[in-house]
């Protein structure tokens, strides 16, 4: 049992997270008392994980401490946090033995903070410094987000910041939920009756960005979820159709949709898909092992996504993505060369490699009973591995981000054949560009003229209240364009 406590609450989250990224499987509890002496005092007691203590196993001991005075000279509050951060990182170092890739980061976006600082004009030698000072990150890890920051600069280019916005729709079924996973997401069959009606709140809510959207610019449109191919063909033509008679697509850059598990796709939906001009699809593996597919949920085989994939060819898609996940329970590094070989063979036009991140809300994670016996490991030669196939199929690294509760403290990373890059990924994670959402659990963010500052509003996630409130949902938007003066 690891036990937090702070005198200030800002401090808390940041510390939970950079322990946990150390003692993933640790019990940790936390509070905050403003009376206390210390600033930030962490103990621990019967930790495996940390250095063997002389000590009774019942007593707690004190690992990590820190006293205002040793902030009392640092202005910034931001630069507080640094300065704690780095010193925990550096004493679960010590106690562990073990370092990571990305140092102490936590809850920022990487390739976000190393663009900022090429738009001012850092060198990649000041960035590289500025990374390993302030957040620990190894000099390999800073040069990947270098180049992938270049990439997605030269992509975000050619959008249109002044006047441009893009659209992002919202499918919050699933056929079934994967064991890690913890997204907004509902089982179609319990649904089914309901389709329609959440269809018509969707058209509903389109309607009114159609409306205050006419002098603006389209640049991208993504559909995703959950899996947006748990509407049926008659349902994704009428969402498809609304699209075409509302919205003007000449500025359109990039038209996608995360087409997602092949136990949902059918020759009749991708029809429809490509009837309307959708040039960039996703089809979801996430393994090809068979073995873990049925351990994590997956109602589907192998020979369905390389059936599927190949229809979608046969269909004329010539820009299509597929999402792997490594370190998924019990898999190996010899599992995930395999099944880099067996899409080497498919020959996709993007990959994009995520590191399992299990989130409380996932079974794995509630339900650990049933999964402890359950080996889960991430290692840094097979992030490596994924890396060097992914370059020896002619696919360059274009987006990254991470994650809390990821297996290794590693990072998610998409890569693509030139000219193939998804706009979108990287528009939602630089925030440069506003994205108007809809749907069930969707997020709308409107970013200011000046690219420094974002206001959002969510939608409800339940969808009984999204269908039964799906006007304030339109009014929350509306409200929030005016308060933005971009209504």
């Amino acid at each position: 049992m690891i036990r937090i406590s702070c005198k200030n609450e800002r401090f808390t989250y940041d510390m939970y997270h950079i322990v946990k990224s150390f003692l993933p499987d640790a019990e940790i509890s936390q509070k905050v008392d403003p009376e206390q002496e210390l600033l930030i005092e962490m103990t621990a007691e019967e930790e495996p994980d940390l250095e063997e203590q002389a000590c009774d196993k019942k007593v707690r001991w004190t690992f990590f401490h820190c006293r205002e005075a040793e902030i009392a000279d640092i202005s910034e509050k931001r630069e507080q946090k640094r300065y704690i951060n780095k010193k925990l990182y550096q004493t679960l170092v010590k106690k562990t033995g073990e370092e990571h890739a990305w140092g102490n980061m936590t809850g920022v976006r990487p390739t976000k903070m190393i663009m900022e600082r090429l738009e001012e004009g850092s060198s990649e030698e000041e960035i590289i410094r500025y990374m390993h000072d302030t957040y620990v990150v190894n000099g390999k890890k800073a040069m990947l987000g270098i180049e992938i920051a270049k990439r997605e600069k030269a992509q975000l280019d050619k959008l249109d910041y002044e006047n441009g916005y893009s659209l992002y729709i919202g499918i919050p079924f699933c056929p079934t939920t994967c064991s890690y996973c913890s997204f907004t997401s509902y089982p179609v069959a319990k649904w089914q009756d309901r389709m329609d009606e959440y269809v018509d709140a969707l058209l509903k809510e389109l309607a009114f960005i159609a409306e205050v959207s006419k002098e603006k610019h389209l640049n991208a449109i993504y559909m995703g979820g959950g899996t947006p191919t748990t509407l049926s063909a008659q349902q994704m033509d009428r969402v498809l159709s609304f699209l075409e008679e509302h919205f003007s697509f000449e500025h359109l850059k990039e038209y996608t949709i995360e087409a997602g598990r092949p136990d949902s796709i059918t020759e009749d939906k991708l029809r429809v898909i490509r009837k309307h001009g959708v040039g960039r699809i996703s089809i979801n593996p996430q393994t090809m092992q068979q073995k873990t597919l049925d351990v994590i949920g997956r109602r589907h085989t192998v020979e369905d996504v390389v059936r599927i994939f190949h229809l979608a060819r046969e269909l004329g898609f010539d820009n299509i993505n597929m999402d792997l996940i490594v370190g998924l329970p019990e898999e190996t590094i010899e599992d995930v060369r395999e099944t880099m070989r067996q899409l080497e063979e498919l020959d996709p036009d993007n990959i994009t490699v995520h590191s399992l991140a299990i989130k409380r809300a996932a079974r794995l994670r509630m339900q650990k009973e049933q999964y402890e016996n359950l080996h889960i490991e991430n290692t840094a030669q097979t992030i490596d591995l994924t890396a060097e196939c992914c370059h020896e199929m002619g696919l360059e690294p274009y987006y990254l981000y991470r994650q809390k509760n990821m297996a290794g403290n590693f990072e998610n990373v998409g890569y693509a054949k030139p000219g193939k890059a998804g706009v979108y990924n990287i528009l939602i994670m630089e925030e440069k560009q506003t994205i108007m959402a809809l749907g069930a659990g969707a997020t709308t963010k409107v970013v200011f003229e000046d690219g420094k500052r974002i206001e959002r509003v969510g939608n409800v996630k339940d969808i009984i209240n999204y269908l039964d409130r799906v006007d304030e949902m339109v009014e929350r938007k509306r409200e929030l364009l005016k308060n933005c003066g971009q209504l």
